[in-house]
């Protein structure tokens, strides 16, 4: 063996030495982890919420009454966080994701009330409403090719001001629907284990994370979503129909607000047209992005945004419990998304 060839494999074992010690540092195994599990940090978080805030007021915050009203405050929001979760995991973004839910149970609303339709169709008519509305976000972007940011940003404005238009920006009171349609009420209805109370409306949350966490991690379909996300070109070129993918996601995520409508009108009661100044947009995308889904498409978990939704949900009811200004709730949020982003930076460089 000559000199050079030595010196080559001496080079060689160093390189393979060096690549060991890597892989073997704490950080590089912290880093692995959390790239494979997504949902840990956002769990990790909320863990730590419920301590701190324990701490510092003690059994008044540990009662079941309290947990589970946090869970009856976000149960709107998870569910909205689940639709737009889909749609960021395709590395797109629907910022009308709130609208369509709002017009989802006007039309709910008026046509079980207003025009004396049986409740099964009017909360029918109101899954359409919500499916076609997706289904036309999904089809300006997979079909003609428009950033999700634009398209659902020109819908929202058009579907708010349908919204306004059609409902003549008038509330259908909770009277009348316990009177006409009290299946629209269906998800405020409440049971009891122990002192702990929960609602439909909670239940239904619960099953819509769990059936999407399946479909997105034990079906093709989930698959598929993930890949299109990650790598839309590779997708295409692997045989997934990237089009066709992109259309579902977004009509599941329209069907899926429809759902969160239904949910709203049992917790609120009566349905409001002026909902839609509620920024639920916005609250959706910061349960995704609290927990742990990538903005940049391909990665997260669904789990994940359940964590982030309570995340929101422990800060707003502890910080209420000590008195604060609501402003540090709004500071604290803030801080939680730019962390967020910051980490699913960091944890993205072991894919790279």
């Amino acid at each position: 063996m000559t000199s050079v060839q030595e010196f080559e494999k001496s080079l060689d074992k160093s390189d393979k030495s060096v690549a060991s010690f890597e892989d073997r540092s704490p950080l590089r195994r912290i880093q692995h982890f959390l790239h494979s599990t997504p949902a840990a940090i956002p769990a990790i978080v909320l863990i730590f919420s419920i301590i701190v805030f324990g701490v510092l007021k003690g059994e008044r915050f540990f009662t079941a009454g309290t947990l589970t009203l946090i869970l009856q405050q976000i149960a709107v929001v998870g569910i909205l966080g689940a639709a737009q979760t889909l749609v960021i995991l395709t590395a797109g973004i629907d910022l009308s994701i709130g609208v369509i839910m709002v017009l989802s149970a006007v039309v709910m609303g008026n046509c079980a009330v207003t025009y004396g339709l049986p409740a099964p169709l009017a909360v029918l008519a109101g899954f359409v409403t919500g499916t076609v509305c997706g289904m036309a976000n999904g089809f300006l972007v997979s079909r003609m090719k428009l950033p999700p940011f634009i398209v659902t940003l020109g819908t929202w404005n058009i579907i708010a001001a349908v919204n306004y238009i059609y409902s003549a920006n008038e509330t259908i009171r909770r009277a009348d629907i316990e009177a006409t349609a009290p299946l629209l009420g269906l998800f405020g209805a409440s049971f009891k284990l122990g002192s702990a109370v929960f609602t439909l409306g909670v239940i239904m949350m619960v099953v819509t994370v769990i059936v999407l966490w399946y479909g997105l991690n034990h079906t093709a379909w989930g698959r598929h979503v993930y890949a299109v996300g990650d790598d839309p070109e590779a997708a295409e070129l692997s045989g997934i129909r990237v089009k066709k993918v992109l259309l579902g996601v977004y009509g599941l995520a329209g069907a899926i607000a429809a759902l969160a409508a239904w949910v709203s009108i049992g917790r609120n009661g009566s349905i409001s047209p002026s909902w839609a100044v509620t920024d639920y947009n916005l609250q959706a995308i910061t349960a995704a992005v609290i927990g742990g889904i990538s903005l940049f498409g391909g990665r997260g978990s669904i789990l994940g945004t359940l964590f982030g939704a309570l995340i929101v949900g422990v800060v707003s009811m502890g910080l209420n419990m000590l008195g604060a200004d609501p402003q540090w709730k709004v500071l604290l949020t803030g801080v939680l998304i730019i962390s967020a982003v910051g980490v699913d930076q960091w944890i993205r460089k072991v894919a790279g």
